[in-house]
């Protein structure tokens, strides 16, 4: 089988051209640095099976930068057929370098100039020709995200599929020894730019310079921000919610006319362990993948845009005064989709401090787990028009307990790393690209309700059913009770207790074993919760959930990219005691106030 390596610089499109050839949905996004682990895919080109494996983007392969490291190391470790280089057309006097040191290497290339859409809006033409004679390899002009000129990239990757069957060992530039090395690197650029690419001298003012001038505004940007976000949770509810309704009301039919007569005649410990065990749990979840799908539809219009990027740069002044840059904001943001890959992003820094601080603000953001579960109490516990508002404070709450972290830990992890963020152009993403992108967070949610949720939700069923001894509670109400003393000043009664503990193993795991512990079905769960605890307890318990221990997969994330035990216990104890004294202050304070 052959090896091909997608390379390219961050934000190059390069994860979009990755999903497009091989029709998975790798997370892409509109600002630098977003691929930061290694993806691959096998596909059929020419008649051959390809090994495709999209390498993190990368600025030089002569660099320091731990995300060069990366890419080095992968290069040096395995022999590759093929290189094919994704360069964005609109920035190419500033991306030929890779192209040029990737030429030395001695590795077959093709070179595919990304975004040709926007550098025919920006009048930038390209003398494809001469810039393939000057690299000795295949240009063509495309964009992954239209699907312009594929053809023709298609048969261009086939004929590279067909050459030569040896694989080639790269041969690599030595890394920077001084600053008259990066010079030289610098002057083949600009002599291969001026031959082949051009700028009109004067462009007309475009629509991202008049949007920008609202969105990057100094005192406007930011409400700006929030505001667009607010709208966006409104949307979330009014879209998804008919839909939820439908989804659970097929769910409770289908259980009443199939399962239910179906296991009537069987024993009471198989129909609930089937039942108040298995369906009871995952059919709990399901229901909550139209908000999710909804959520990261616009959330991906939002990102994909462009205006990400924006928050980011409106954000690096605050952020400098905590001790991070625009980058750790970018990171938060990331963490919505899953806190997992954003701890992984901050190898984008090149500061080990930085990256430390980082990782200890990111498990703050509301991962798609979080927000079932805020999802769940926001509409079971208040009104249509005050949900979206009680989502939306999460959000800040969000925002506003990584900053405080950042800003108590700042001078443990001081850093003097510089930040420069490059604007990208507004750009509107494609309906495909959207359904992909949202389908990718359900399906990634299906998968894991498949199997860690369904051992969780089990596991929650045994310990509400078995009992201590002969006439003594249940493992369940024993765990809650010795958790009591604890967490009854923050009105978190017994039962949720023992349901945060599984919240620790996958958050998706919650709203599935609160269905078990309260012993209902999906659809009556609301209405149960609603009886037993008011909406301060329930705001006071949605702080928690934010705030306390993330999932065990961010913790090894963050013990894997830290490589520091004592890193790692920082992590944890803190987000369990803030965790504490926010929900403590926020439901004291209710009580005192509401009387």
């Amino acid at each position: 089988m052959k090896r091909f390596a997608l390379i390219g610089l961050p934000n190059t499109g390069k994860s979009t051209l990755f999903n497009r050839l091989t029709g998975l949905s790798q997370r892409v996004g509109n600002w630098p640095g977003l691929t930061v682990e290694i993806a691959r895919a096998k596909i059929l080109l020419g008649g051959h099976m390809v090994d495709l494996i999209d390498l993190p983007g990368i600025n030089d392969l002569s660099g320091y930068a731990e995300d060069e490291a990366v890419v080095r190391q992968m290069l040096t470790d395995s022999d590759f057929h093929a290189f094919v280089v994704i360069l964005n057309a609109t920035q190419l006097d500033r991306q030929l370098r890779l192209a040029l040191q990737l030429r030395a290497t001695g590795v077959p290339l093709l070179v595919l100039l990304n975004m040709s859409d926007e550098a025919r809006q920006l009048g930038i033409t390209v003398d494809e020709a001469r810039l393939s004679k000057e690299l000795g390899a295949p240009v063509l002009m495309t964009s992954a995200r239209r699907g312009e000129n594929w053809p023709a990239v298609l048969e261009a990757l086939a004929r590279l599929a067909n050459g030569s069957d040896e694989a080639r060992h790269a041969v690599l530039p030595p890394q920077l020894a001084d600053e008259s090395d990066a010079v030289a690197w610098s002057l083949a650029q600009r002599a291969l730019a001026d031959a082949t690419f051009h700028v009109p001298p004067r462009l007309s003012e475009s629509t991202t310079e008049k949007v920008d001038r609202w969105l990057l505004h100094p005192w406007l940007g930011l409400p700006l921000f929030f505001v667009l976000m607010a709208i966006l949770f409104q949307l979330t509810y009014l879209i998804s919610t008919p839909i939820q309704d439908g989804l659970d009301e097929g769910l409770g039919a289908l259980r009443g006319a199939v399962l239910d007569p179906l296991l009537s005649g069987a024993p009471s410990w198989l129909s609930g362990f089937l039942l108040d065990g298995v369906w009871t749990g995952m059919t709990t979840v399901l229901t909550f993948a139209p908000l999710v799908f909804v959520f990261f539809v616009l959330m991906a219009i939002v990102e994909d845009a462009g205006y990400l990027a924006r928050a980011a740069f409106l954000m690096d002044a605050m952020m400098s005064r905590l001790g991070l840059d625009g980058r750790g904001f970018v990171m938060h943001l990331m963490g919505f989709g899953c806190n997992v890959p954003a701890i992984m992003g901050t190898r984008i820094m090149r500061d080990r401090k930085m990256r430390l601080l980082s990782m200890l603000t990111i498990p703050f953001s509301v991962c798609s787990a979080r927000l079932q579960v805020f999802l769940f109490f926001s509409t079971t516990m208040f009104s249509p028009l005050a949900a979206p508002w009680v989502l939306f404070s999460l959000y800040l709450v969000s925002f506003a307990v990584a900053m405080l972290s950042a800003w108590l830990f700042k001078r443990g992890f001081h850093s003097h790393e510089l930040f420069v963020l490059e604007i990208p152009p507004y750009r509107l993403p494609t309906p495909r690209h959207l359904l992909l992108r949202a389908w990718g967070e359900v399906r990634a949610f299906l998968k894991l309700a498949s199997t860690m949720i369904l051992i969780g939700v089990v596991l929650v069923w045994a310990l509400t059913t078995f009992h201590i001894g002969a006439n003594g509670p249940t493992f369940a109400e024993a765990l809650g009770h010795f958790f009591r003393p604890l967490l009854a000043p923050i009105g978190i009664e017994d039962r949720l207790a023992v349901a945060l503990m599984f919240g620790f193993v996958a958050k998706e795991i919650l709203l599935g074993s609160m269905a078990v512990i309260y012993g209902v079905q999906e659809n009556n769960l609301g209405d149960v919760v609603v009886r037993h605890i008011d909406w301060i307890s329930a705001y006071s318990f949605m702080l928690f959930t934010l705030i306390y221990v993330p999932c065990v997969a961010t913790v090894a994330a963050i013990y894997k990219e830290s490589k520091s035990f004592g890193f790692t216990t920082l992590s944890v104890a803190w987000s369990l005691g803030l965790a504490w004294v926010v929900s403590f202050v926020f439901y004291q304070s209710a009580r005192l106030l509401v009387g």
